[in-house]
């Protein structure tokens, strides 16, 4: 435990911004699962509905310093190639 002041105020805040991260790295994760999950079930309408949804959560986390903006990069490019690849095979 820290002894300095601004070096408590350093703790605090590193558990406050540990908290907003893991929030919003919770959110885009599950709504990849979910995108997967309608890609698992072969249902294409829904998917395409999450595809944006999934984009959108995926570029805000990418915007607030979560995650960094290639793996954003990445996992849009994933997403859409399995939504691809599940119109091309129907």
């Amino acid at each position: 435990m820290p002894n300095i002041k601004s070096a408590k105020k350093r703790v605090d805040t590193a558990a406050r911004n540990r908290a907003r991260n893991k929030s919003a790295n919770s959110r885009m994760k599950t709504e990849i699962k979910k995108f997967d999950a309608a890609i698992s079930a072969g249902d294409a309408q829904k998917a395409e509905e999450l595809l944006a949804s999934t984009v959108a959560t995926i570029d805000k986390t990418a915007k607030k310093g979560v995650i960094h903006k290639n793996a954003a990069a990445r996992h849009k490019a994933r997403s859409a190639k399995k939504l691809d690849a599940l119109k091309n095979n129907k």
